[in-house]
């Protein structure tokens, strides 16, 4: 969804002015409330789904301490008559698959959290423009019909589909920065694991 562009359509406003569409008081407001219910809606969806990927990733790395765990137990419990030094390859094989494995399934994962948060801050950022476009046209009205004695008595001033056109908003390049630096610290916490574990095979097995 490139833009959000309700100035096309013809929302009940009459006439234009200058060769350009006008749209009332009601029409403008009642789009500004769609734009800003399709936002509030989408941020929540956003959200859930983010929670949702939190929960695989936690799952992940419960198999996978689960997976180190039975490794380092089956080294320890193991007669060292039948796992020696020259067996190390063993283990260390199935900890580069395990580590291997689990890097995948968690680059998956978190490629689907990073996107869901984009999105949601995406539709964030939409929303509050939105919701500060709305205040202002409410202002502006309010401010009108003061000034016009016994209320609302007078021809209302229309709006341009600029007045209250609401694009697609997106964050700053500085905002992937996070994401950028939530892949460093689960890659450097796979390469730290990955090297603490062959040590301590390494030392189980021939020391």
């Amino acid at each position: 969804m490139a833009e959000l562009d309700y100035g096309d359509d013809d929302h009940g406003g009459g006439g234009g002015v200058g060769g350009e569409m006008v749209v009332r008081r009601e029409a403008a407001i009642q789009a500004l409330n769609t734009i800003i219910q399709l936002h509030f809606e989408k941020t929540l969806e956003k959200k859930r789904a983010v929670d949702a990927q939190k929960k695989e990733m936690w799952r992940i790395f419960q198999l996978f301490f689960l997976f180190l765990a039975l490794i380092f137990t089956a080294q320890i419990q193991a007669p060292t008559s039948r796992l020696q030094c020259r067996h190390c390859w063993a283990p260390i094989g199935l900890l580069s698959l395990g580590h291997l494995i689990f890097y995948v399934s968690v680059a998956q994962t978190l490629r689907c959290i990073n996107g869901f948060k984009y999105q949601r801050r995406c539709h964030k950022l939409t929303l509050a423009l939105a919701t500060d476009r709305l205040k202002q046209v409410k202002m502006r009205y309010t401010v009108a019909d003061a000034a016009i004695p016994g209320g609302r008595g007078g021809e209302e001033a229309p709006l341009l589909p600029g007045e209250f056109e609401i694009h697609y908003q997106e964050p700053p390049e500085s905002y992937l920065g996070k994401f950028k630096r939530s892949w460093a610290l689960h890659f450097g916490f796979l390469m730290c694991t990955f090297g603490f574990m062959v040590s301590v095979s390494v030392v189980l097995l021939c020391l």
